[in-house]
């Protein structure tokens, strides 16, 4: 066992979002008693611990923060080197001229490489301690990205991106239909729970079905994409793809999709209703181990519908601010009953940190029309970046915040090493809430000293091996590497 002390802050229970506050746990001298499984076997006042813990180690982190890792839903590993990337224009736009050349360039196996050494250490700065990730077309990619994250104690869910049509700029990013259901199955076999098989409540590596958005898939597409998806639901695989981002009048996404495909609404395509008039047509993606990236333009129906099937949406307000796409409405999507975590969208995100994400979701939902404008309460922007991320992931069981028998993913965050940070907290100590505003508000990586993901401290200078497990052990297929 190991006692960590010091300033416990979270959300304890599993709350919506709108009773996060009432939930919100701040203990000034708190202990997280962390046994040799990396679970919590207590978490509360250092003055109320047990005696039975008393015996062990204390790593005292104190004047510093010990908050749950944040969990990101929704980045993509092919754009890490994309960050803020000039497009001159909207999404459309910004994925011809900047993302889809850049995307391509993963097909070289060096680069993929340092491409995925530098994905994980940018999450181990920024605390993210599991993510939803937006995975690379080339097999050979994805595996770096498995195994670099695996040899840093990470969690991740990720799929390598399909794309069975798009314009010439996507050219080397396309596939058939029958190689892009060969290549979902080989990820799958190979990596989905490879360090825990047949658990997915225990995994940290997992799968998901993940095509770029629907303007980038076919009606064939989609109907083998439901198929697999159904075959696979019990084992625990995951769909993710993006929802209603841009609607520029005329030229925008959603309008695309739906005169493309000639359905009522974007959603369709996702819910096996991808013909013209929105004919059922195929078996639905939407589940409670599907999240949807952005839906910024969602129809009240499409609202309903994704809350009726436990659809996760991950909100993504900087890359929103980035490409022009609008504000997703705050209060008319929550009160739908659809779970909403945070998502960097790396990197038409310009920012890793999920507090940054925080701090933007909060200023434009502020700058929302009247009377939509809302000013978020501080532990709802808490429980949004962490435990609403296990939610949306189906993992909330085992981490998203700091209760006794979870997972002990947390972080240390020391304001000492951001000097912004300490004076912002100087004069709110007395103030749950404003500690927790300020804290999300102002804090930097730098001050993220420490990050814990079950029980173990990761780095992300780390050299560790790939745990010894069947699956990360195995040899590649030829069909997977190429």
């Amino acid at each position: 066992m190991q006692v960590h002390r010091g300033h416990l802050l979270h959300i304890t229970g599993s709350p919506a979002v709108w009773a996060a506050r009432d939930s919100l746990v701040e203990e000034s001298d708190g202990a997280l008693v962390v046994d040799a499984l990396g679970r919590i076997l207590y978490s509360g006042p250092f003055w109320a611990m047990p005696d039975r813990f008393r015996i062990a180690p204390v790593r005292d982190h104190r004047p510093a923060f010990l908050i749950p890792g944040f969990v990101d839903t929704h980045v993509h590993f092919p754009q890490v080197f994309s960050v803020a990337a000039h497009g001159g224009g909207t999404l459309l736009n910004w994925l011809d001229r900047c993302i889809f050349p850049a995307e391509a360039r993963l097909r070289e196996p060096e680069h993929a490489r340092r491409a995925a050494a530098a994905f994980c250490s940018a999450r181990i700065r920024a605390g993210t301690t599991a993510a939803m990730v937006f995975g690379s077309a080339f097999p050979a990619a994805q595996n770096a990205l498995f195994e670099a994250t695996a040899r840093a104690g990470l969690r991740i869910v990720s799929g390598r991106g399909i794309q069975t049509r798009g314009p010439a700029a996507a050219a080397p990013l396309l596939t058939g239909d029958r190689e892009a259901e060969d290549l979902c199955r080989l990820e799958i076999e190979r990596w989905h729970c490879a360090d825990q098989p047949d658990r997915p409540d225990l995994a940290h590596l997992q799968v998901a079905l993940v095509p770029r958005f629907a303007l980038s898939v076919t009606t064939e597409t989609l109907r083998w994409l439901g198929d697999l998806y159904d075959e696979l639901r019990d084992k625990g695989v995951y769909f993710h793809s993006h929802l209603s981002e841009n609607d520029a009048p005329g030229t925008g996404e959603v309008d695309a999709v739906c005169r493309d495909f000639g359905t009522v609404s974007y959603l369709d395509t996702y819910d096996g209703a991808f013909l013209p008039g929105s004919e059922p047509s195929g078996r639905s993606l939407l589940g409670r181990r599907s999240i949807l990236a952005h839906a910024v333009h969602c129809t009240e129906a499409e609202l309903a519908r994704l809350s009726a099937t436990g659809t996760s949406i991950a909100h993504c307000p900087t890359s929103q601010l980035f490409l022009g796409s609008g504000t997703m409405p705050w209060l008319r999507t929550v009160r739908s009953g659809v779970t909403v975590a945070l998502g960097s969208d790396v990197g038409a995100g310009d920012e890793w940190l999920i507090s940054r994400v925080a701090n933007d979701c909060f200023k434009v939902h502020m700058s929302e029309r009247a009377p939509f404008a809302t000013a978020i309460d501080p532990a709802a922007l808490l429980y949004t970046a962490t435990l609403a991320g296990a939610k949306a992931l189906d993992m909330e069981a085992r981490f998203g915040n700091l209760d006794a028998g979870k997972d002990a993913d947390f972080l240390v965050v020391d304001p000492r090493e951001w000097e912004p940070l300490e004076r912002a907290l100087e004069s709110v100590r007395g103030s749950a809430d404003s500690l927790v505003f300020s804290l999300l508000m102002t804090m930097r990586e730098p001050a993220i000293t420490s990050v814990f993901v079950a029980g173990k401290e990761v780095s992300a200078a780390t050299d560790a091996s790939p745990p010894e497990t069947t699956g990360l052990a195995a040899e590649p297929s030829t069909a997977f590497d190429s």
